[in-house]
């Protein structure tokens, strides 16, 4: 291969990863999956819809902290080993 070849390919190489990084960089990220792992939406609704209220509200809630408080019984068992 020639000297002109080779550059012409190095230029064309070079230009290929150009446009890859221009696109990567344009394409919308995709949402975090580690989020969903825990408790899906529709699973957190169909179990109790008090939960799925409570995680959307800043403010203290004695019904929202009362659901909390039965899920994590639930969750970790009424022994409650502290």
């Amino acid at each position: 291969m020639n000297r002109a070849a080779k550059i012409a390919l190095g230029a064309s190489l070079a230009g290929l990863m150009l446009a890859v990084a221009i696109a990567s960089a344009l394409r919308p990220s995709a949402p975090d999956q580690r989020a969903s792992v825990a408790v899906s939406p529709s699973e957190s609704q169909t179990a109790d819809p008090d939960l799925h209220r409570c995680r959307t509200i800043t403010m203290p809630d004695a019904g929202c902290e009362a659901a909390w408080e039965a899920r994590h019984r639930h969750f970790f068992g009424s022994d409650d080993r502290r």
